[in-house]
């Protein structure tokens, strides 16, 4: 555990967990020295592109009830229902970059001040990753190397669309070379990258599935196995979630995550050697708040 809290960068590369290779070094850079894992979602009602965009953030957050309000899926009753990240998250200051418009609403509808992220990797004609990287420490309160004592944000999540493999890797790079072990800004940083598969079909779940071998056996045993924690919330059953696409999840911070054997990002590295297993995603944001001193730590 640090001794202050830490300041929080989220990569969500949306769609993008299918088109990660070989030649993506930095992303796969980035999982070699992290703490690795999946993030399970439930199963997708009826949707369009534009609605599963905004639903699976929603669960990366922890708001799919404002989700619900929000897209009529819940009735509603007034605005006031919609609870906001500051007021879950002891005051919590994030960000959202992005260029989907539809994000953008539901992001200010939940309290996240909202950027353009087409206008923050376009300021240098040189090295548009690189201006980029200092923007998103800028906004966290890294500047030239130091750590200062305010910053704008304590959390900023960066939305990449599926178009942007070659984009989220150099984004990246760059920000390892800003966050180098031994600098102000290493122990501070908690830097995670988030991809998903977007939307899938029946074929995934023979191709990327996240069962246990013995779930699902019919054997005279199979009833003494006990649920993995991600199918349960409190004590009763997740009974809509998704075995198969989770979210892939890395997750970096000199000094205080710890490194597992994952030395690539791909579903198959890290349902054979990460060291995290699977959580639902909706727990995604408590594990990052508690980095940021704004909620108890979940799970063990």
């Amino acid at each position: 555990m640090a001794d202050k809290p830490s300041r929080a960068l989220v990569f969500y590369g949306d769609g993008l967990a299918r088109f990660v290779d070989s030649s993506h070094t930095h992303i796969h850079s980035l999982a070699s020295v992290a703490s690795c894992g999946f993030l399970s979602l439930p199963h997708a009602p009826p949707e369009t592109e534009k609605e599963r965009i905004v639903r699976e953030f929603s669960h990366l957050l922890d708001a799919s009830e404002a989700y619900s309000i929000a897209s009529g899926l819940k009735a509603k009753g007034s605005e006031h229902e919609i609870s906001s990240l500051a007021q879950r998250f002891m005051g919590l200051k994030a960000a959202l970059v992005t260029d989907s418009s539809t994000l953008t609403s539901f992001g200010k509808l939940i309290g996240l001040d909202v950027l353009q992220l087409s206008e923050t990797y376009q300021k240098s004609d040189s090295s548009p990753s690189d201006a980029a990287a200092s923007e998103f420490l800028r906004l966290l309160g890294f500047e030239g190397g130091k750590c200062l004592d305010v910053s704008l944000y304590d959390s900023v999540f960066v939305h990449i669309d599926v178009d942007n493999v070659g984009m989220i890797d150099s984004l990246i790079g760059s920000i390892m070379k800003m966050a180098q072990p031994g600098s102000e800004i290493a122990p501070r940083l908690h830097l995670s990258l988030v991809l998903s598969y977007g939307s899938v079909t029946d074929e995934d779940a023979s191709v990327f599935p996240v069962k246990t071998p013995h779930e699902g056996v019919n054997s005279a045993f199979a009833g003494l196995v006990p649920r993995q924690s991600y199918t349960m919330r409190g004590e009763k059953t997740r009974d809509d979630v998704r075995d198969y696409c989770p979210m892939l999840v890395a997750q970096w911070q000199e000094g205080v995550t710890r490194r597992d054997l994952v030395d690539t990002l791909s579903f198959q590295a890290l349902k054979k050697l990460s060291g995290n297993l699977v959580i639902p995603a909706d727990r995604f944001i408590h594990e990052v708040a508690f980095k940021l001193w704004k909620a108890p730590k979940y799970g063990a």
